[in-house]
């Protein structure tokens, strides 16, 4: 089921198809339908294509614009019942069997349009794997833990259900991924760890179907003696479509799930490192903004971030939208979530690195990098941007968590090699040669700290 979804013989045959359907179900017919009522059929599929398309964006929520080609297969899946009642007399037998299959194909072309626009299903695998919770390559279940030791040349994955010590955040269970060198003994090596959050409309195994953020660190794994950071794809939203931004709000506690539960359970039951030094998030757009916020906001938490493709702050419309909707008509908690404003109030950070990547058709967010990196390079944090050639898809996430893993593993400590990893300079967006972390204090075992400026 290796089809790919985003470009080959797939997607074209899908809209042929749908097309040849439709234009078989209307059929040239007599007169009067040519003339009168099929023109009246597809006119009132139009308008009701376009009323959809205005409900989506005013009652849905939906702020980032929505590819052309989704609105031209939901105007075909809509043309296709209105066909059908409107000429059901006097139709042949294929008019009316074709109809619904132009509906279907229809429905398929719009979903994989809008897919196309975003990757989050890179192949006809991965799609039915999300769709039906097929477990994913190199998944293990958290028993079969104890008795794993031995070399292996690949990490594996386990799902795990981090208790909501917290309290008011329903999430789904997530993903955690170990790298070849915690198999090795029975005594783990205390690796350090990078929460991955994924976009608005996710799932923990974003980052593994789409993301390819596994075989990724086993690559990385292959040429660093078996170590690599351990990975936890975190759930940042406890639904598909909710937009929890990861802070606290009318969405559930989100913020304490990441930077209270998450790194509680993964440090006790994993054995990892608790320095915060040793611990990062990534994230992708709006991953990308909560992992800059996160990590600003919690400095005792997160020292290192990667931001690919983040806006400048939480949002989830204008200002007044977002404090609505986020925090629930609260100024001051929109204030201590927006990076800007925490940068422009907080201490001088002493330990902290960050990574912006932006795809080169994301001017907005290259122009919002820049914007961020100015004032945490300001504020001491050692920061780089970083533009590629690229759009606002899961691919291009793939590729900037590979470009930063070396940098990002080198900086938390990651045991290992690690040639020409730069650390990013305080004063400019390149890089310097630089080492990883020397040991700090460990994160006390209690809950984190969640002072804000």
């Amino acid at each position: 089921m290796n089809i790919s979804l985003l470009d080959g013989w797939f997607p074209w045959a899908v809209q042929v198809a749908a097309a040849a359907a439709l234009t078989t179900a209307v059929g040239w017919r007599d007169r009067r339908w040519r003339l009168r009522r099929a023109p009246l059929a597809l006119a009132a599929a139009l308008a009701l294509t376009a009323g959809l398309g205005l409900l989506a964006v005013t009652a849905g929520g939906i702020t980032d614009p929505l590819p052309r080609a989704l609105w031209l297969w939901l105007g075909a899946a809509v043309a296709a019942p209105a066909v059908l009642v409107a000429g059901w007399r006097g139709a042949r037998w294929w008019h009316r069997a074709t109809a619904p299959l132009a509906l279907l194909l229809a429905l398929l072309a719009g979903a994989d349009a809008l897919n196309a626009s975003t990757g989050y299903f890179p192949t006809l695998d991965d799609a039915i794997g999300e769709l039906s919770g097929t477990p994913l390559p190199q998944q293990v279940s958290l028993e079969q833990l104890g008795s794993l030791t031995g070399r292996s040349d690949t990490g594996r994955i386990v799902e795990v259900t981090v208790p909501d010590a917290s309290g008011g955040f329903a999430h789904r269970p997530e993903l955690v991924y170990l790298p070849p060198a915690w198999f090795r003994s029975r005594t783990r090596p205390r690796l350090p760890v990078v929460e991955m959050i994924g976009g608005e409309f996710a799932a923990p195994d974003n980052w593994v179907r789409a993301g390819n953020a596994v075989q990724t660190a086993d690559a990385y794994a292959a040429r660093h003696g078996g170590f690599a950071p351990i990975l936890v794809f975190t759930d940042a939203t406890g639904g598909f479509k909710v937009d929890t931004e990861c802070v606290n709000g009318p969405n559930g506690k989100a913020e304490d799930h990441l930077v209270k539960d998450v790194p509680r359970y993964v440090e006790k039951t994993f054995q990892t490192a608790t320095d915060p030094r040793k611990w990062g998030v990534v994230g992708w757009s709006m991953g990308g903004t909560c992992a800059v916020d996160l990590a600003v906001e919690h400095p005792d938490v997160f020292g290192r971030f990667e931001d690919i493709a983040g806006d400048i702050g939480p949002n989830t419309g204008d200002k007044q939208q977002t404090i609505d909707r986020l925090y629930g008509g609260d100024a001051a908690a929109w204030a201590a979530h927006d990076p800007m404003t925490v940068l422009a109030h907080h201490a001088r950070y002493r330990d902290s690195a960050g990574w912006f990547e932006s795809g080169d058709q994301e001017g907005q967010h290259i122009g919002q990098a820049r914007q961020l990196d100015a004032a945490a390079r300001k504020d001491g944090i050692a920061c780089r941007v970083t533009v590629q050639p690229g759009r606002h898809v899961w691919q291009f996430a793939a590729g900037a968590f590979a470009d930063a893993l070396p940098w990002l593993a080198q900086q938390l400590g990651t045991p290992g090699p690690h040639p020409g990893a730069g650390v990013p300079s305080p004063g400019g967006p390149g890089t310097a040669p630089g080492t990883a972390p020397s040991p700090g204090p460990s994160r006390s075992p209690g809950p984190a700290a969640t002072a804000r400026t």
